[in-house]
């Protein structure tokens, strides 16, 4: 079978390379290469135009190109050969409240274990992982990471203010080359940037909506002479579906920028983010479906904070040279409130309060040099370390405060992390076809002391280790607008804090498991035949080696062992047409995009030491993800957006068992979303949306542990107003 598979592969880009072998005469180059005669400058100022320059197809329909895909060179990343989507915000309506789904709509493949409140987001793609916290998932904010700890502790309580986002871009397969160790995808969420033809200018927006929401927006930003800026506050808050299911949320961003030279800027980004929530709890399958609203932990609660500060220095060195250099440091801080109860009591009699400390800074340095016709280099550097200090006191009040210590200490560990990384990229332009090759160097070091444990034994130990990662990648130009890709890398998932000490088990003194590795085979073909027109049909491979699972030795110790190996296969495609755009002169500034993206997985595990789980289907592996929809815009005027998603069932434990009341299979599920903003005079901009148009009942969030399960969110509406000046 797989055999077969690489064949297929194998043909699918040497079909795609005979094609462009009649179609092309020399090498296209780098995407911001500069034009060389007339025609190809005519070409540049038309990014729709039909024309294709001889041996530059990368000029044709631009604009349809990168508003679906990145460049081949983005900056000082070469992102050629690697599988990419990217989301403008800017061309569908405002989201509003938790409704997240709307982020990811256009990106195939994502699947979203949903909860009501925005504690934390829950990603997972291709059957690769729990998609509980994102922890399989690297998330970045203009390329800096938003885990709380990158490397030891890589889940995420934060999201940027979907207002505050520009675009949402999505790499496959070599992004772990890119940005880190982490196996696929990367999803970078990139900032809005001032207006650069304004000294002033801003927008305020105010929403209510079901269940007591209110959302405020208001920002400013400006460009004057070598000065750039940009400000913005947030606040939303909502009473919550559930009884304890409130939360409010505040957050704000600075960004300053300064041109130093013409070829030198230097800017500070500074993102805080404060969110107190309850939780109003988990539900087995039977309580869901006897009331899919009852509150099962009535008083515990949520509470976290994060400040990051971002200084970064960019260097057009030379025509052919630049240089980007990043410097960030931040806090996090998770706090949680879980009540006790004694036996047959109704009320909470003590709580327990849990507390992760995340103190971070990081580097990360990256030079790109062009050279020949059209092939460039990019070598960079990435360092980073944290102090995570972690806590859990009892206390005799069930309604103890975050920065409450009294009672009893029951944990104490103080966790750093070191993590370093080299790695180099090179694209090489041949006559018919283009080649990328990789490398990365990773050093990860874990440490771990422990003052205090429930369990018998304390844990002081370093883990390290070094690991080299690879990647190579081809792709061709062929036809009016149309290229292949074919790549094949590696990744590995570093360990966490909790896989070398942990409060709920004592490890053995012997835990050191080798990191988790993926090798990942993507190969398809894209294309932009025509204005408005993306189309991208992709098949896929991911082995996995060595997941790490725990297993117990005696009633008091467990070891982290490897215990086996996953296939993930299947295709992907997506595709969106603005249907106006074949009459372009009779609506410019109109559009009815149509799209609709869909993922097919077929994940098994292949072997393991776990008796009878070779064969079986991972966890939260759904056959199919299927989404699409319609948008009509205006612009300065209306953007008009139904949505349709739709995910197969799928198993929630790798046993693909149940567990009591909650069936072993999350129930396949479909929903719809309808949102809208229209200009109705001037500035004046309304606002509104209704999020599970068909108010599904259903849910996509369940623990392992006791088969747990969180409904999703009811049907809901909102509206308000914008102002924009």
């Amino acid at each position: 079978m797989a055999r077969s598979w690489h064949s297929t592969l194998t043909c699918l880009l040497l079909a795609s390379s005979s094609f462009a072998t009649a179609q092309t005469d020399e090498p296209a180059a780098a995407d911001d290469v500069p034009p060389r005669n007339a025609s190809e400058r005519a070409a540049a100022k038309d990014p729709s135009s039909s024309i294709i320059v001889r041996g530059r197809p990368w000029l044709f329909n631009r604009e349809t190109r990168y508003s679906h895909s990145l460049p081949e060179v983005d900056g000082a990343t070469i992102t050629v050969t690697k599988k990419t989507t990217v989301v403008k915000l800017g061309e569908q309506p405002t989201t509003i409240d938790n409704n997240q789904r709307e982020l990811f709509d256009r990106l195939p493949g994502i699947v979203l274990a949903e909860q009501q409140n925005p504690t934390q987001l829950n990603l997972s793609y291709r059957g690769l992982g729990n998609p509980q916290e994102s922890e399989y998932v690297l998330l970045l904010q203009d390329g800096i990471p938003l885990e709380l700890d990158w490397i030891g502790f890589p889940t995420l309580y934060y999201l940027p203010v979907p207002q505050t986002i520009g675009s949402v871009q999505m790499i496959r397969g070599g992004s772990g080359l890119l940005y880190g160790p982490e196996p696929q995808p990367v999803i970078n969420f990139i900032s809005r940037a001032p207006d650069a033809g304004r000294s002033l200018t801003g927008t305020t927006e105010q929403v209510g909506g079901t269940d007591s929401l209110f959302s405020s927006f208001n920002s400013i930003c400006g460009t004057a002479g070598d000065w750039n800026y940009l400000a913005d506050y947030s606040r939303r808050a909502s009473d919550g579906q559930r009884a304890n299911g409130d939360y409010a949320l505040n957050a704000g961003d600075l960004h300053v920028g300064y041109r130093v030279s013409s070829q030198q800027q230097l800017s500070l980004d500074v993102h805080a983010y404060s969110l107190d929530s309850g939780l109003a709890g988990l539900m087995s399958g039977a309580q869901f479906h006897a009331n899919r609203n009852q509150t099962t932990t009535p008083d515990d609660r949520l509470w976290t904070d994060r400040y990051t500060a971002v200084l970064t220095y960019e260097n057009k060195l030379s025509e052919h040279d630049q240089y980007t250099q990043k410097l960030w440091t931040g806090y996090q801080d998770l706090v949680t409130r879980s009540d006790k109860y004694s036996a047959g009591a109704l009320l909470a009699t003590a709580a327990t309060l849990s507390g992760q400390r995340f103190h971070y800074t990081g580097l990360d340095g990256r030079l790109l040099h062009r050279w020949g016709t059209g092939d460039a280099l990019t070598v960079g550097y990435t360092a980073y370390s944290s102090r995570s200090p972690y806590d859990e006191f009892t206390s005799q009040n069930p309604l103890a405060g975050r920065n409450d210590k009294p009672g009893t200490p029951l944990y104490l560990d103080e966790r750093k992390t070191r993590y370093a990384a080299l790695f180099a990229e090179n694209v090489f332009r041949f006559r018919h076809f283009h080649l990328v090759a990789s490398a990365r160097f990773d050093h990860e070091e874990l440490q771990t002391h422990e003052v205090l444990a429930p369990h018998p034994s304390l844990v002081e130990a370093t883990y390290r280790k070094n690991i080299p990662l690879f990647g190579i990648g081809i792709g061709t130009d062929f036809g009016r607008g149309n290229e292949s890709y074919l790549n094949v890398s590696q990744g590995f998932r570093p360990l966490r804090y909790l896989d070398i000490a942990s409060p709920f088990s004592n490890f053995s003194p012997n835990n050191n498991p080798a990191p988790t590795k993926y090798l990942t085979y993507e190969a398809g073909v894209h294309g932009w035949p025509s204005a408005g027109l993306y189309y991208d049909v992709g098949l896929f491979q991911v082995n996995v080696r060595n997941r790490i699972e725990s297993q117990r030795l005696t009633q008091t110790e467990t070891l982290d062992v490897n215990t086996g190996d996953t296939r993930s296969r299947g295709a992907e495609l997506e595709g969106s047409y603005d249907l106006l755009r074949m009459w372009p002169q009779s609506a410019p500034h109109r559009h009815v995009t149509l799209f609709a993206n869909a993922s097919f997985l077929d994940a098994r595990f292949t072997k393991s030491g776990v008796p009878g789980q070779t064969g079986r289907t991972p966890a939260y592996a759904p056959r199919y993800v299927l989404k699409g929809g319609v948008t009509l815009r205006e612009e300065r005027h209306y953007t008009i957006s139904l949505i349709a998603d739709s995910v197969a069932s799928q198993y929630f434990q790798d046993s693909d068992l149940g567990v009591g009341s909650t069936p072993a299979r999350i129930p396949a599920y479909t929903v719809i979303d309808l949102s809208a903003d229209y200009v109705v005079a001037g500035h004046l901009r309304l606002l509104g949306g209704i999020s599970n148009l068909g108010d599904r009942h259903y849910y996509s969030r369940v623990f392992l542990f006791g088969g747990s399960l969180e409904p999703a969110r009811d049907r809901a509406f909102h509206a308000g107003l914008a102002y924009d000046f």
